[in-house]
C-alpha cells in the first residue's frame, strides 16, 4: 500500500507540475476556441490574476507532493482546483473527462490515506 501511495502521489505531483510549467513556459500554443469555451476563457483572461494565481498554487502543491512534505495541506489546496477542472470538463469539454476523472480519483485516494490529519477539522467543541 505504501508503494501505491508513493506512486500515485508522484504521478499526481508530476501532472500538476507539468500543467503549471506548461502554462508559465508557454509550451503549447493557445488553441482556437469557440462557443461556451471561448466565453469562459475570455472571462478568466479578463480577471488577469486568476490563472497565474491558480498555476502558482498548483506548482507549489506539485513540489510538495513530489517532495512528500505537507501532503495533506497540498491535497487540501488542490481539491477546489481539481473540482473546478472536473466541472469545466464535465460541462464544456467532456472528451477529456476520463483523464480528469482519474486525477480526481487519485486525489481522493490520497486524501483518504491522509484522513487522520483531517479529522481535527471535523471535531466540534
Amino acid at each position: 500500500m505504501k508503494i501505491a501511495i508513493i506512486v500515485i502521489r508522484s504521478l499526481l505531483g508530476l501532472m500538476f507540475l507539468w500543467a503549471s510549467a506548461a502554462y508559465f513556459l508557454k509550451l503549447y500554443p493557445t488553441p482556437v476556441m469557440t462557443g461556451s469555451i471561448k466565453t469562459f476563457n475570455d472571462g478568466i483572461a479578463a480577471s488577469v490574476y486568476l490563472m497565474p494565481f491558480v498555476k502558482i498554487i498548483e506548482l507549489i502543491c506539485a513540489i510538495l507532493l513530489l517532495a512528500g512534505r505537507y501532503v495533506a495541506l497540498a491535497l487540501l489546496a488542490l481539491f477546489p482546483i481539481m473540482l473546478n477542472i472536473v466541472c469545466y470538463h464535465a460541462f464544456l469539454q467532456p472528451e477529456a473527462l476520463p483523464l480528469v476523472g482519474t486525477l480526481l480519483i487519485m486525489l481522493l485516494f490520497l486524501a483518504y490515506t491522509q484522513r487522520a490529519k483531517y479529522a481535527p477539522l471535523f471535531t466540534s467543541k
